[in-house]
């Protein structure tokens, strides 16, 4: 009799887990996704044809499992898009200087491509633009001054002599790469934007899993090495995360990867049941046997049933569904777990009002950043995404500029509470006050809002692997995903979790050792 394997959440993990099945067993995959979209985190949003990637996603990994994964659903593209052909009639001359693959496909004539895209990330501070990763260059020294370029400079030659011994938070973390000039100035202020609470209140886990590629020796290692490199590929395997300089992207969004994969779930026998929210799991020996959940505004439960089960849901919500048999323990943990939410404020604009000062080619004079982290103390906003720059498929005119504003909250603050529209007057005034749009410029807007999009690394944190040890032991239950396992992972180390899963289960493995140290140890452990 066939096999099934329910999954909670439509979302990177969740169908990833599900298509490994479809594609490798004869389990059946049952896909429980609680709204009605597809992608999770990763969907794309369509707005009067415009689209809104939700916390922006660069479909790059240094895993050739990921990599080849990603083409073999998109292959990458074997013509410019229509941005580059635009600048090369714009400009009159060739602006391109993506690498083609050969009999790839037209994004002019095919929706399943993969587009290369330029990687740009700034840091905008004290009204001026610094690169992403901060570089000792002349731009830098002139916004800086020379007198707090000395303190950067020695405070991180006294971090050197005398190390910090016990790194146990997020501050200690910092000062130990950077030097504590450097830490207040470019990683203090935007982290606890970020995260709402004093980086020494946050555990170190989070610098460790997030940047622990990156480091000031290396940033000039990377500076130095794109001096003389004359061509570079979109695998960069020898370059850090967080230096890259090209990516891959869908055509049309990250949305738009997921919707493909649901519906070669669905082809190949898998089912997606959409606004269906779990509420209950019901356990007998160690093992799962049914979910119980409720579709729409319903009150009628349903249980489905099934062999394996996986979740991608906040595991807050998964330990309150398991109920009254979780010891009362392992329930505080849980309940002293917490998340930051995320809202997006996109606007569509006649032009911003700063301009492009990189020798980058661009469309109109508009700036060549992916995002733009914004740092000034005096707005809530924390980075600002310009799709135009993620694909120019995102956009249905070219000739205007559309963005997402994004601010980091907790559902019931200020900013949460606020209603739509007076969110949206106050976002545009913000970046009316730091002088990048001015606010005559505005044409239309829309708002997104997203609960639970970051677990967070304080609170009950520090005893997660309490948890961890009790949802370990029921055999047939398998946490994956961002939410899912109460980390902070991308969307390749997402896939990842889902893969291993599945490895596990066709090979008889027991142990889930090995689903939670990806993206753990120093190094992505495909390279050891």
């Amino acid at each position: 009799m066939p096999k099934t394997a329910i999954i909670i959440g439509a979302g990177p993990a969740g169908l990833t887990a599900a298509f490994e099945l479809v594609n490798r067993t004869d389990i059946k995959p049952i896909i429980l996704e609680q709204t009605t979209d597809i992608g999770g985190i990763s969907k794309t949003v369509n707005y009067k044809g415009n689209r809104m990637d939700i916390g922006g996603h660069r479909f790059f990994s240094k895993s050739d499992v990921i990599m080849n994964w990603w083409q073999s659903i998109m292959p990458l593209q074997g013509s410019v898009a229509k941005d580059e052909i635009l600048k090369e009639i714009h400009y009159h001359k060739k602006s391109t200087q993506v690498k083609l693959i050969p009999n790839g496909p037209d994004p002019e004539v095919t929706d399943r491509v993969m587009l290369i895209r330029n990687r740009l990330s700034r840091i905008f501070y004290l009204r001026k633009f610094f690169d992403y990763p901060v570089t000792l260059n002349g731009r830098t020294i002139s916004n800086l001054g020379l007198i707090r370029i000395f303190k950067i400079g020695v405070s991180y030659l006294r971090i050197k002599i005398f190390p910090v011994k016990h790194i146990e938070t997020l501050e200690d973390f910092f000062i130990s790469r950077f030097g504590k000039e450097l830490y207040k100035t470019f990683f203090k202020d935007y982290t606890e934007k970020v995260w709402g609470v004093p980086c020494n209140e946050i555990a170190a886990d989070w610098g460790a899993q997030r940047i622990k590629e990156l480091s000031i020796s290396r940033a000039i290692l990377h500076a130095i090495r794109s001096f003389f490199k004359k061509d570079s590929t979109i695998e960069q395997k020898d370059t850090d995360t967080s230096l890259i300089e090209q990516f891959m992207y869908p055509k049309y969004g990250p949305g738009h990867m997921w919707e493909t994969v649901a519906t070669l779930i669905e082809e190949k026998g898998g089912e997606i049941i959409k606004n269906a929210k779990v509420i209950g799991l019901k356990i007998i020996n160690n093992k799962v046997t049914e979910f119980e959940y409720v579709t729409g505004n319903e009150f009628k439960k349903h249980a489905i049933k099934g062999e394996y089960f996986f979740s991608t849901m906040a595991v807050k919500d998964l330990i309150a569904a398991i109920g009254d048999v979780v010891p009362d323990e392992i329930k505080e943990v849980s309940n002293g777990l917490q998340y930051r939410d995320f809202i997006t404020v996109g606007l569509l604009l006649n032009k911003l009002k700063i301009k492009n000062e990189t020798s980058k080619l661009t469309l109109f004079g508009l700036v060549p950043d992916n995002w733009i982290y914004i740092q000034e103390r005096d707005v809530k906003v924390g980075r600002l995404q310009i799709f135009n720059n993620w694909s120019p498929y995102m956009v249905s005119d070219l000739s205007k500029v559309w963005i997402g504003m994004e601010y980091f909250c907790k559902e019931g603050d200020e900013l949460w509470s606020m209603s739509d529209d007076e969110f949206t007057q106050f976002a545009i005034a913000e970046l009316h006050k730091i002088d990048i749009i001015e606010k005559s410029d505005v044409i239309d807007s829309t708002i997104i809002r997203v609960p639970k999009t970051y677990p967070a690394y304080f609170g009950t944190y520090s005893q997660f692997d309490m948890i961890r040890d009790y949802t370990d032991r029921i055999e047939n239950l398998y946490l994956i995903g961002r939410n899912g396992m109460h980390k902070y992972n991308n969307q390749d180390h997402s896939m990842l979790t889902a893969i291993t899963s599945v490895n596990n289960i066709i090979s008889g493995l027991k142990t889930k050792e090995n689903i939670w140290n990806i993206n753990t140890e120093e190094e992505y452990h495909e390279k050891k």
